[in-house]
């Protein structure tokens, strides 16, 4: 009995079932379903907001991460490129007598698998000599001709390479006139 009597002053003090605190006549059952509808409806595009907020962290994680491994991943290779550059210069100057014995076989394997290993990691080298000058790509280091005129890769002083499409060391070149043609 004693609960039932605790249930009736509960609902006779809601001030939805017996007026505002200062008086105002209690809300219509319409106008207490529109307002819990606009708090659903505000909770769930704050829900909306929170799970597109996390979906973007996490691409933004994503992506931050994969810059971070190419980040090392060039790092890395950057400084392989002076050992890769001396054994070239080493094997490209070696004469040709010498270029049947075993153990020059073997260091032109092991560049063979270097250079192979460098390629896997998306290592290219950018084609220079003969190409209109791109400053993107090379470095003018001499220049014969005009200044202002349109100038051509002549010469390939250090090999410039692209790790994933993207400048890694750029072509130290010596840049000129292009060469016309006799009918020209």
């Amino acid at each position: 009995m004693e609960e039932l009597f605790n249930n009736e002053n509960a609902q006779e003090s809601s001030p939805l079932a017996k007026g505002g605190a200062d008086g105002e006549p209690a809300a219509s059952a319409s106008e207490q379903l529109a307002a819990l509808s606009a708090e659903k409806d505000q909770q769930f595009a704050a829900w909306q907001r929170t799970q597109a907020d996390f979906a973007n962290f996490r691409r933004r994680t994503e992506q931050e991460r994969v810059e971070l491994v190419l980040s090392a991943e060039a790092s890395l290779i950057r400084e392989l490129l002076p050992v890769l550059d001396d054994m070239e210069r080493a094997l490209g100057g070696l004469p040709p007598e010498l270029r049947g014995l075993t153990w020059v076989e073997g260091v032109l394997i092991i560049q063979r698998k270097f250079r192979a290993a460098l390629d896997l990691h998306g290592l290219s080298p950018i084609e220079a000599l003969g190409k209109d000058f791109d400053p993107y790509e090379h470095e003018a280091i001499v220049s014969e001709g005009e200044p202002g005129e349109a100038k051509v890769v002549t010469g390939e002083l250090q090999k410039g390479y692209r790790l994933h499409d993207r400048v890694l060391r750029p072509t130290l070149v010596k840049v000129g006139q292009p060469i016309k043609s006799k009918s020209e």
